[in-house]
């Protein structure tokens, strides 16, 4: 199990000042520099001390100690103010001491770079699985025998399973072997007998189908323009008033017929007009019965 106390890397990721002071004086050690913070405001203000004025350069001690913090990534630290002087006694109240007294080499403000907040996700996520897989109780028992125990179980069971359904097998035959021989012979006569039904079926469909197929369809546009041919043949020997009754029902009839031809039809628009023309020949003929009565 980890230790979090002692780990001070990862303290120091959670935003200790005291563990990344541990750190950073660990890291600049071999350049003779000290260093103390105090977060503040917001700002995490850095004083580093070295006993020579040669040892605090600015540019390179300002870049060490940026790689440094950028590699912790302290939560919640982003504006660090790097202050640099000479040695002194421990000073409690140093941060304002060295602003009243003058006792500053120089002074630089610094802004961290912050993880994206995806990868800053992940890792939690992952430090989190880490540690719960590390806190996890050892049992006496490993998972592996758990499985290996529960898999015998499961075979066990399969196995008498199968030797009862095969004895419940064995005993039904035993009782009832010949009634299930002649069941099955039973069925397989009706099979047969259903079979020959279906085909016999089967053939009387086609001569239905021809059947129908052959008997004669009414047409009505063919009938009305024969009824017309004969209407009008007639009128032209009517000279009685029921002569021409006669006629004036036969173009009534082909009227009709005419308005019976589906739309569909290839000659439709020709039967709509030869429906008004039959109708109007049918008006006719009735005047001419009528002027004949007279």
């Amino acid at each position: 199990m980890l230790d979090r106390i002692n780990d001070i890397a990862w303290q120091a990721h959670q935003g200790s000042v005291a563990a990344i002071i541990q750190l950073l004086n660990e890291k600049l050690a071999n350049s003779g520099v000290r260093t103390r913070a105090i977060f503040a405001d917001g700002v995490l203000q850095l004083l580093c001390e070295a006993a020579r004025e040669e040892q605090l350069d600015q540019s390179s001690l300002v870049e060490q100690i940026q790689q440094i913090l950028n590699s912790i990534t302290p939560r919640n630290i982003r504006r660090v103010n790097i202050n640099s002087r000479i040695v002194r006694e421990q000073q409690l109240l140093w941060l304002t001491e060295i602003y009243r007294e003058h006792q500053l080499l120089w002074s630089q403000e610094i802004t961290l770079t912050q993880p994206h907040i995806f990868t800053q996700l992940i890792a939690d996520l992952k430090e989190t699985r880490t540690q719960v897989k590390i806190n996890l109780p050892k049992t006496k028992f490993s998972r592996s025998s758990v499985i290996t125990k529960n898999s015998s179980k499961k075979r066990i069971l399969a196995a008498t399973g199968l030797c009862s359904l095969l004895l419940l097998a064995w005993v039904v035959y035993a009782q009832l072997g010949d009634k299930l021989t002649n069941f099955v012979q039973l069925n397989i006569t009706n099979s047969s007998v259903t079979a020959n039904s279906d085909d016999s079926k089967a053939e009387s469909l086609p001569r239905a189908a021809n059947y129908s197929i052959s008997a004669p369809t009414e047409e009505p546009f063919s009938d009305a323009v024969r009824i017309a041919n004969q209407a009008s043949a007639a009128g032209k020997i009517a000279t009685k008033p029921t002569e021409w009754l006669e006629l004036a029902a036969q173009w009534q009839r082909a009227s009709d017929l005419m308005g019976m031809v589906p739309p569909n039809h290839n000659r439709y628009q020709e039967a709509k007009i030869r429906t008004q023309l039959y109708q109007k020949y049918s008006e006719v003929a009735q005047e001419e019965a009528r002027k004949s009565s007279i």
